[in-house]
């Protein structure tokens, strides 16, 4: 159960290895989480992702899990509910794509929106079913800022953030009322791994940001985090402005 200030004590991250994901197990077990799982394919990465988080002092435990065999999602997450309650969800996977590779390869666009999309769809209802069953919980899902309007240059990671988006929106509406929290992170343009080599644009965030971002909004119980914060006003003006004026922007 969540201590008296609402700190998780207990975490899984579906996608274990991303750096968002670990930045938030890092803070978290810094305020007091104990148990820590790491959902994804097996890897040395995801080895030893879990490796250094036990140094600091959590029971880190990995399971195989892969956002592109939704079949699998009820027994594999079942499992690991059944091993004790979880505080917290952290759905973190993803992938960014190529936009032109994947505009010229349909497949690789559907592989995109499976794994952004699908995957989450369906490891998220079957995380907050689990949880409304324990009574209480929270599934914390990464959008991101390319959901609120589709870019010229990144229209497919967009659409399926958007869908995401919308999808955990309902999803935190159906929990309503259940001891179950659904919080939206949207972050903007994160200085990581998977980023590397792309142009950054303003406004841009860290991990170790968007991880001190969900854990204040934990403790203000919110339903939709944007980080930085001034990206709430920011896109605000962008869903707004006429196409042929946002066709023209360098974005």
């Amino acid at each position: 159960m969540k201590d008296a200030f609402g700190t998780p004590q207990s975490l899984l991250i579906l996608g274990g290895t991303s750096e968002i994901g670990l930045a938030t197990a890092r803070r978290l077990i810094a305020r007091r989480a104990r148990t820590v799982w790491l959902a994804g394919r097996p890897s040395p990465a995801l080895d030893t992702a879990a490796d250094r988080l036990r140094t600091l002092g959590a029971d880190v435990r990995t399971v195989a899990f892969d956002a592109l065999d939704p079949g699998s999602h009820a027994e594999v997450l079942g499992k690991v509910f059944a091993e004790g309650d979880i505080d917290m969800v952290l759905l973190a996977f993803g992938v960014l794509g190529d936009q032109a590779h994947d505009e010229a390869e349909p497949l690789a666009a559907v592989r995109v929106a499976q794994t952004n999309y699908t995957g989450a769809v369906s490891a998220g209802l079957v995380c907050a079913g689990a949880m409304q069953t324990q009574g209480h919980g929270s599934l914390v899902v990464l959008s991101s800022v390319a959901g609120e309007r589709a870019r010229r240059a990144d229209f497919i990671y967009g659409s399926s953030k958007a869908g995401l988006d919308a999808f955990a929106q309902g999803l935190g509406d159906a929990m309503y009322g259940t001891g179950v929290q659904v919080m939206v992170v949207r972050p903007g343009f994160v200085r990581s791994r998977t980023t590397a080599g792309r142009p950054e644009t303003p406004l841009a965030t860290t991990p170790e940001a968007v991880a001190a971002a969900i854990e204040l909004g934990l403790r203000r119980r919110s339903e939709t985090v944007w980080v930085p914060g001034a990206l709430r006003v920011v896109m605000a003006a962008v869903r707004h402005l006429p196409r042929p004026l946002f066709r023209r922007l360098p974005v």
